[in-house]
């Protein structure tokens, strides 16, 4: 049976090894976009948020609300289906990218405020005292320590924006959720389709946690290592 099942599953991956390859890539795209994306967006907002900006820190929050408190399913289909009844027409690629990564930036936000919220009030007082303006005291201090002290909750949003890429499929994107269902449609294979699936997808997220945990740890404040 255990013989059977892996010949199956080699031959499973032989035969479709290139179109699932294709799917991969454009999964991986769409993640380093959005991944990029999410952490400006944090970064920018997050600040907005901690800093109490006039009206940028209220329209930070709006958005916070809206897409936090939505699911990601609704929010791909808002920006595929509905944008277009007004005039607002993207593509598949474009709103793949745009929906993990705004959905990603509206919880890096909350990371980010956290993290610079978190930032001792001695640090920014020396920093005054050195004659630091507020936004040299925010570049030089407040971003790198509170951007580490962020690090481990945005680790979490960053892999769950890869997983979610896995949401496109209504859209038909061919990411490899997509590629993986279109080779089942066809073949029928249905455990070795979801088997392969779900390795690719351990595999990926493995290696984004272990990368992303050895660069927490080479930034990792002094007294926290």
């Amino acid at each position: 049976m255990t013989l059977a099942f892996t010949y199956d599953l080699g031959s499973y991956v032989a035969e479709n090894w290139e179109f699932l390859l294709k799917g991969l890539e454009r999964t991986l795209l769409v993640s380093a976009i959005a991944i990029v994306g999410a952490f400006v967006i944090g970064a920018v907002l997050g600040a907005a948020r901690a800093h109490h900006i006039p009206v940028l820190s209220q329209l930070a929050g709006v958005y916070v609300e809206i897409f936090r408190n939505t699911p990601i399913l609704v929010q791909i289909f808002f920006l595929y289906y509905a944008l277009p009844q007004v005039g607002i027409k993207l593509d598949a690629a474009t709103v793949a990218w745009l929906s993990v990564m705004v959905w990603g930036g509206a919880y890096n936000t909350e990371n980010f405020r956290a993290g610079f919220e978190a930032v001792a009030a001695r640090f920014r007082e020396a920093a005054s005292a050195l004659g630091f303006g507020k936004l040299a005291t925010f570049l030089n201090v407040t971003l790198p320590i509170g951007g580490r002290i962020a690090l481990p909750s945005s680790i979490n949003t960053y892999i769950a924006v890869l997983k979610n890429t896995a949401l496109l499929y209504p859209i038909a994107y061919e990411e490899l959720t997509t590629s993986a269902l279109q080779i089942n449609a066809l073949t029928l294979e249905t455990w070795e389709t979801f088997t392969v699936l779900g390795v690719v997808y351990l595999t990926l997220v493995w290696s984004l946690s272990a990368a992303i945990r050895l660069v927490e740890g080479r930034l990792a404040l002094p007294e926290t290592r």
